[in-house]
């Protein structure tokens, strides 16, 4: 038997997810089963092809909901979930049992791992640092943002590494061995080491050049990584940088999109009062209460910057009726 799990790719909970969740099904519904791992990313347009869905068995953790009938195990926890009403009925219809949706849990793997315990008597103790690990960094549970930034837990290292290689190969490659090994070895392991330490001078270089291009304004920080050669950065590093500020906006480009990033701050010193969600929903993104994002298409720069320009200004005056 073949299980293919299509994840949220170059995620820290979505790798966690995927790989919670193959333990999971594997000692209860599929012993012996072959595992295969397919990260989703999110883009301006189709986010599913047909080919994906090529397991005797599909599952779907810590991204969108599809509609393809040859979906068997479905967990999201975001509550930009749905792209249309029509999946969020088409879910609501489903009498299947194993498609799961809350969006109260901060990390998709606590919500999986609950759901394998309380419904399906599932435990695995010896992944619970993961799951700890995955709320930590998927609900922005830091203690503060020097531990978020510099790096020094295992599974900070490791995210790190998750969100900043290319490709996929890696981030599979730490799924496989996230399912058995301790974050602490994975982080030590030679190979990851290898991808690890030029990702962490690009970091220590990001710092820099968020600090030179960011713009902090009535609680909102604001920067144009369009041309600086950084595909993605530590969502933390604003709040490092500004620790007075309130939310971030950001514009950057990758390989397949272009994007704007709207966070809040963990620590704020004054009430995060805005769904940014449900802002971006506006723009055709989505996320969570406290953190969102909007993918473009490659090359609609102009496009992103004036919907972040909005967003700050938004922010700034706190005029929306959009208030969590």
């Amino acid at each position: 038997m073949r299980v293919r799990v299509l994840h949220h790719d170059h995620c820290f909970d979505g790798a966690a997810s995927a790989a919670f969740f193959s333990r999971f099904v594997e000692a209860k519904f599929y012993p012996g089963a072959e595992f295969a791992f397919t990260g989703l990313a999110h883009r301006a347009g189709q986010l599913f092809e047909p080919s994906m869905f090529d397991g005797d068995v599909n599952a779907i953790v810590d991204f969108k909901y599809s509609t393809d009938p040859r979906l068997t195990w479905w967990f999201d926890h975001h509550q930009s979930a749905f792209l249309t009403a029509e999946d969020a009925e088409h879910f609501r219809r489903d009498t299947s049992g194993r498609k799961m949706y809350d969006p109260n849990f901060r990390s998709c793997t606590m919500y999986i791992r609950t759901v394998a315990r309380d419904k399906f008597g599932f435990a695995a103790p010896d992944l619970e640092d993961l799951v700890k690990w995955a709320d930590i960094i998927d609900g922005a549970q830091y203690r503060d943002a020097l531990e978020a930034v510099e790096l020094r837990a295992p599974a900070t290292r490791l995210t790190l590494v998750i969100e900043g290689a290319r490709g996929h190969e890696i981030v599979q490659k730490i799924i496989v061995k996230m399912r058995h090994q301790s974050l602490e070895s994975i982080a030590a392991d030679p190979e990851i080491q290898e991808v690890y330490k030029p990702l962490h001078e690009r970091h220590l270089r990001s710092i820099e050049v968020i600090q030179r291009q960011a713009v902090c304004k009535d609680g909102v920080v604001y920067f144009d990584l369009v041309g600086q050669d950084l595909e993605g950065y530590n969502k933390f590093i604003p709040y490092y940088l500004f620790p007075q500020s309130v939310y971030t906006v950001s514009v950057s480009t990758s390989s397949f999109r272009t994007k704007v990033s709207v966070g809040s701050n963990p620590w704020s010193p004054r009430p995060v009062k805005f769904n940014l969600a449900t802002i971006c929903e506006r723009y055709g993104g989505g996320g969570h209460p406290k953190v969102g994002a909007i993918s473009f298409p490659i090359g609609a720069v102009e496009e992103a910057r004036k919907a972040a320009l909005e967003i700050t200004e938004e922010l700034k005056n706190g005029s929306s009726a959009n208030v969590a």
